[in-house]
Formats: C-alpha cells, sequence, structure tokens
C-alpha cells in the first residue's frame, strides 16, 4: 500500500517499495561524524542534565546471516564504531519523567515486524536499556510514549507547553552513536498538520538530521517544547510536535487516524480512506507490535476490498478493451506480463521490455520490470529436472541470482550474493483461473529485506512474479500479488522432453491441463485432445522427437457466459531450430462493439478466404497453407466458434506438396465446441 508522502513530510518517509537490486533499509538513516557535544548559547549548567536524560533509540543488528557471498564482507572498509556496534542507532528518546520516555512514533516503528529484534534505548556510556512497556501512542501526531526495564537514575527535562514564537530554540539528537548534538535556532512559525488542520506542527530553523527523530526541540532555558520528528526537504524549517500534545494525549491508550491510499498495479485508480483505531496500553513492544500490524493488516484488507469493489464494473473482464482482449489471439508469448487498465481506461496487455541473462546447459532468464514487481521467465539448465526445480526452492533463487546479480553494499563496495539460503516461508496458491503458483519468501535480517516470489510452474521452468521488499509490509505485499496473479499473461512452451517432465508434476498443473491429453512417442505419432479440439499426426506431415517445441497459447475467453484462462492455439514445431510447424487456432465471433478489423477477419474465415482458402502462398521467406477445420461454415449457418489449422515450412515448396501436408493435419481432426 503506497502511503502519499506530503511535500513538508518526505524527510519521515518510511516503508518504501524496493526495487531489485534491493534499496538498503537505512540508507536514510547515514550521517557524518559531528563533535560530541555542540552548543550555541545554552546554558552550560543545564547541559549535564540534557546530554544524561537524551538517549539514542537502537536496533540489534542480526546475530546471524543465512546469506552467502561471492566473497568475505570487506567490513574492514567500515568505520570502526559502524562495523564494531552491536546495534543499528536510528533515532533519539529522552525522559519527561520518572521512567517515562517519549521518542518519534516513526522512530519506534522501525521495530514493528522487524527481522532484526525489538528497539532499546543507550544512554552515553553505551549502556542499552530494554523497552519494557509501551504507554502512549499516536500515530498521526507521530510520537509515543515508554517506560524502561531497570531504568536509569535520571532528571527528566523540564516541561513547556506555551513556548513563545520567534525565540531562540535547541535541537538536541544523537549523531547516530558518536554522542548527542545541539544545534540553536529560531522557532519561526508554525504550519496547520497536513490532514484535516487538528493540530499545527512547530517550525524551526535549527539544524536537524535523521538521527534527530524523537529528540527534544528545548527553549533557551533547556525546557523541551517539543518533540523533532521530521527535516524538511526544500527548507532549513523543520518540524517538531508540541509537547502539550503529547501530555495531553489519553492515558494507556493507543490512537490511529490518518489517511492512506491503496492501489493495484493493474489499475491507476487509488483508493483513499481513513485508517482508524484505539488499542488500549500499556503492552510490551512485541504485543504492541502485534497489535499494530494486526490493524494494519486488516486496514490493507478492507482497502483493497474497497477498491476492488468501486472499480467491479471495469475490472477486466468487463471495462474499455476488455472484450477486445476476449476476442484476441494468444500471443504464443512464454514471457510473463499483466493485463493492465492504461491511463484511457481501457485494458491491454502491459508492455514488458525483457532482458536476457544466459544459464549454463542451455538456461537463461528473461526479466522485466511490469509495475511495482519483477516478471521472470526461467528457462531450466538441460541437466536439471522439472521435479528438482519445482521442489528445491533454494535451488530457483540460486539459479535467479547467477542470472540476476542481488547486491549488498559494504563502505563504497557492491558484494554480489550467491545464496539466500532456504525460504522462510514455502505455501502454495490457486488462482482464480486455477493456476497453482509455489509462493516463496526469504529474509534478509541485515536490510530487514524480503523477497518475495509466486513461481508459475511451466514446462521449461517457470514464469514467476518478485518483489523486493521489507518485512514490515509481507502482508499488503502478499495481497497484491494475489489479486495480481489473476491477471497474469503467459502461454506454455517447451520442448516435448520437458513436456513430458512437466505434466508428470500433477499436483502443479493448472486446472485446465487437467481436460487435456497430450501424447507422443517420438518417432511414432503426437496426439492433441481436450474437451474443445483434438488432432494428430505422425512422422509424414512433420518431425516428431525430443526437440520438438510445443506451445499451447493461452487466452481469456468467454465460454458459456463465464471468463475462462484456456488454450486458444496450439503450435507444434518439428525442431526448437527448426522454422516448419503445425498451427490449429480458435477464433470466436465478434461481439458488436468490436472494430471493423475483428469483423474482416472473422468474415475471411467464416467464407475461407485467403489465407484461410486452402491455397499455398509465401510470406517471409516461408511457404504457409491454411483452411478452417472441423465444421463447415458459411455466412448462413452463424458459428460462433471456428478453429483453423495450418502448416509451414521454410523456403519456396510445390502446391501439391503442401496441399498433403494439409491434408494430412485435417485427417485427424476434431472440432468439439460450435
Amino acid at each position: 500500500m503506497d502511503k502519499p508522502a506530503h511535500p513538508a513530510r518526505q524527510a519521515r518517509t518510511s516503508n518504501p517499495r524496493h526495487a531489485w537490486p534491493a534499496v538498503a533499509w537505512l540508507a536514510g538513516l547515514a550521517l557524518a561524524a559531528m563533535p560530541s557535544l555542540h552548543a550555541a548559547t545554552l546554558d552550560p549548567a543545564v547541559l549535564p542534565q540534557v546530554q544524561a536524560a537524551t538517549f539514542e533509540v537502537v536496533i540489534p543488528k542480526p546475530e546471524k546471516d543465512p546469506l552467502t557471498y561471492e566473497k568475505p564482507l570487506p567490513l574492514d572498509q567500515l568505520p570502526y564504531q559502524q562495523r564494531t556496534d552491536k546495534f543499528y542507532s536510528v533515532g533519539t528518546a529522552f525522559a519527561i519523567g520518572e521512567n517515562r520516555y517519549v521518542t518519534a512514533g516513526h522512530v519506534l516503528s522501525l521495530g514493528i515486524d522487524s527481522l532484526m529484534g525489538e528497539p532499546a534505548v543507550r544512554d552515553a556510556s553505551g549502556h542499552v536499556y530494554a523497552i519494557d512497556k509501551v504507554t502512549r501512542y499516536s500515530l498521526h501526531e507521530d510520537f509515543v510514549e515508554f517506560t524502561l526495564k531497570n531504568p536509569p537514575k535520571v532528571a527528566p527535562l523540564a516541561i513547556n507547553t506555551q513556548p513563545d514564537m520567534n525565540q531562540v530554540v535547541y535541537a538536541v539528537g544523537n549523531a547516530l552513536g558518536t554522542g548527542v548534538v545541539i544545534r540553536d535556532g529560531l522557532y519561526t512559525s508554525q504550519t496547520p498538520e497536513e490532514q484535516d488542520g487538528r493540530w499545527k506542527w512547530m517550525r524551526f530553523s535549527a539544524a536537524a538530521s535523521p538521527g534527530n527523530s524523537g529528540g527534544p526541540l528545548l527553549d533557551k532555558d533547556g525546557k523541551v517544547i517539543g518533540v523533532v520528528v521530521m527535516k524538511s526537504p526544500d527548507e532549513n524549517l523543520n518540524y517538531a510536535l508540541p509537547i502539550d500534545l503529547v501530555m495531553k494525549a489519553p492515558a494507556k491508550q493507543g490512537s490511529i487516524d490518518t489517511r492512506e491510499s491503496y492501489q493495484l498495479d493493474v489499475i491507476e485508480d487509488r483508493h483513499t480512506g481513513a485508517f482508524k483505531a484505539q488499542f488500549p496500553l500499556p503492552k510490551s513492544f512485541a504485543d504492541f507490535s502485534a497489535t499494530y500490524q494486526q490493524l494494519h493488516n486488516a486496514d490493507v484488507d478492507q482497502k483493497l476490498h474497497d477498491l476492488l469493489a468501486e472499480n467491479a464494473g471495469t475490472m477486466f473482464p468487463n471495462g474499455a478493451g476488455s472484450n477486445r482482449l476476449l476476442h484476441s489471439f494468444s500471443t504464443l508469448d512464454p514471457f510473463p506480463t499483466l493485463l493492465h487498465r492504461n491511463s484511457n481506461g481501457t485494458w491491454v496487455i502491459a508492455r514488458a521490455n525483457e532482458s536476457k541473462a544466459v544459464l549454463p546447459r542451455n538456461g537463461y532468464l528473461s526479466r522485466a520490470a511490469v509495475g511495482q514487481q519483477v516478471m521472470f521467465h526461467l528457462r531450466k539448465p538441460d541437466d536439471i529436472t522439472s521435479k528438482q526445480l519445482y521442489d528445491d526452492s533454494k535451488l530457483f533463487m540460486d539459479l535467479a541470482l547467477k542470472a540476476v546479480p542481488l547486491q549488498r553494499r559494504v563502505g563504497a563496495e557492491q558484494v554480489n550474493i550467491t545464496s539466500l539460503g532456504k525460504p522462510s516461508l514455502e505455501r502454495d496458491y490457486t488462482d482464480t483461473y486455477q493456476r497453482r503458483w509455489q509462493i516463496r519468501e526469504w529474509p534478509m535480517a541485515y536490510d530487514n529485506g524480503l523477497v518475495v516470489a509466486f513461481l508459475l510452474p511451466v514446462p521449461d521452468g517457470y514464469a514467476a512474479m518478485l518483489r523486493v521488499t521489507n518485512n514490515r509490509s509481507e502482508h499488503e505485499d502478499m495481497a497484491d500479488m494475489k489479486q495480481l496473479a489473476n491477471y497474469v499473461y503467459v502461454s506454455y512452451s517447451g520442448t516435448l522432453a520437458q513436456w513430458k517432465e512437466f505434466l508428470a508434476n500433477t499436483a502443479l498443473l493448472p486446472s485446465v491441463l487437467s481436460d487435456i491429453a497430450i501424447r507422443f512417442n517420438y518417432g511414432d505419432d503426437f496426439k492433441y485432445q481436450s474437451r474443445r479440439l483434438g488432432f494428430g499426426y505422425t512422422p509424414s506431415l512433420q518431425k516428431i522427437d525430443a526437440d520438438s517445441q510445443l506451445v499451447l497459447g493461452m487466452s481469456y475467453f468467454q465460454d458459456h457466459g463465464k471468463t475462462v484462462w484456456d488454450v486458444s492455439r496450439v503450435d507444434v514445431k518439428a525442431n526448437v531450430e527448426n522454422a516448419e510447424h503445425v498451427s490449429v487456432s480458435r477464433h470466436v465471433a465478434p461481439s458488436d462493439d468490436l472494430d471493423d478489423g475483428f469483423r474482416n477477419r472473422w468474415g475471411k474465415i467464416v467464407n475461407r478466404s485467403h489465407p484461410d482458402d486452402g491455397v499455398p502462398y509465401s510470406e517471409n521467406d516461408m511457404t504457409y497453407i491454411g483452411t478452417v477445420g472441423g465444421t463447415k461454415a458459411n455466412a448462413d449457418t452463424k458459428p460462433e466458434v471456428l478453429y483453423t489449422a495450418f502448416y509451414g515450412v521454410d523456403g519456396p515448396r510445390p502446391e501439391d506438396a503442401m496441399k498433403g501436408k494439409l491434408n494430412l493435419l485435417l485427417e485427424k481432426l476434431q472440432v468439439n465446441e460450435r
């Protein structure tokens, strides 16, 4: 789910979508080393109290890394403190009472459903204190109050709830592990919060860095007047939440009241609605995290439901362009892409500008970014069987990483990841059209990242959708991808040897193939039989061997008032490298709303006009011959479905020879639908 960032608040935006390769989770938190303490005119007598009452918010680094790299990580390139610290420094917190601490809500939220561990606070001497209970929280006001286990004995900072404007202020925050930094400026103005104007942000000119988030904004006497929450991206007027709002917030309550938007990649429309909830506190951080995530996930599900309901009348197979797709030929393309409603509101097949990387033993991986996911077609190497590939998810990802390196940045160097290890989640999913996907997830704890893959077994390997995201958004990415699976457009292609292996994996086959019998004996015969169509041939028509290529062109079309995903074209090539092939295609009578191109093409088929007249013709150094098979069609019978049968071969060929080949194809052609 994409949350639209207000221009003034983009510096605080978290939870970004990741692309391949992954964007480092903590990339935005880098901060150059600064002096351990600096103040303009703040009373020196106040400094020790400010320093003692101000803490780093830290998150533990993962203790174990299941990833494998091409070489040892060059950790010596990192600054000493960064490579030896057992924690990531992510923000600032401060004491406002006896065992009462405050930070920005978005700082502590980095620990929600994190792969790294629970956040804690660290004092200037390096002592780390675990969070005991979260006692107050507001997502929209962006603050959280909490207690500590075995808290330190510190004097809390004094509070000023009525600060004067145009006075000197001090922004206090840690420098990501290098000490407390105090920087001066002016409290210049107020800005209404952007959603409903329910309160006003304090604007101040004191410099602020990412490590300042959650730190106190002090007046000239060292009293807290606000909580630093975000840096302005366009000007040096940063944002703080008035401390008065924190002090007046309901005790023992968590509050959520924001507006968020949901968008599904196949349409450009968004659904924007309130994310509003309250829940009782105090809670341990683990319980707080689980409660928040549960509420967030429920909101994601509701917004997706509402988005689909709002667009129900125009979602495929309804809406402009849908009927055109339902009457169109299959592209025969084994590379998966998505049906997509473009900016004109018309459903089309999304264009994928794929690139290909070579793998050993005739394998390759084609990939293209389509929306927020990377679409893949993996042609497995010849020395790997279908069963090995489908049963071993680590093997799939290791092959993918060979073709498309995923890198981890260490200092100035990018190091290739060679294996993500075994997935943390393996489950199966059946989409609306009864295609059986394998869902796999691989955690990348060093980055709080997550690789989510939807793998569709196909004869030569996999068609796949993949996202690199963060662990906290796993639920919404999963919900997205389950919906997107219903809009995947892909055909099934492979050699007869690959088809033989593939068809043996009966539990992974789409249900449409359960109604289709594909039988062949090398050098003897080939037979295809479905409830719609049957045909067969022998080597007298064209060669039949392990390297012959069979392509089932899959399409969406109407069948007795229901939209189905089924075979609309069958192509069989004598050999992968040979242009000789036979083709049988399904055609549907056009509806009244389709343009003349559909009606003209249908009229030629009905009347058996060229190229469906049984007369050979040449095109692009090939000779073709084709006709209408099965039903004796004419304009008076008004058929709804017709099939054409074609034979093609490279170079010029005698007319009699071509007609003989067509007759061999028609001999066993049986059309079972009208």
